[in-house]
């Protein structure tokens, strides 16, 4: 469940972040790996995206947790130990 949650929530990352880029009317082929891309461009699009990606794995952890919590009747070992 945590692989697939993490791999999810890169996806929804990527999706939202390339939107907010849109809106913000910046191009929407940015690709930060090339150095012809400004600087405050490149981090400003990889901070967002780590942003993203972070919130879109604590949101989906959860989700799964709580799933999980529903339909065991308890949390996952891991949890319950505090490791994860």
């Amino acid at each position: 469940m945590g692989t697939g949650s993490a791999v999810l929530a890169g996806v929804v990352a990527n999706v939202l972040v390339t939107k907010i880029w849109k809106k913000a009317g910046k191009d929407s082929t940015l690709d930060p790996r090339d150095p012809r891309t400004p600087w405050r461009d490149a981090v400003a699009f990889a901070a967002l995206t780590g942003l993203a990606a972070g919130a879109a794995k604590v949101l989906m952890t959860r989700k799964a947790a709580e799933y999980y919590e529903k339909s065991a009747g308890h949390l996952p070992q891991a949890m319950q130990e505090g490791e994860a």
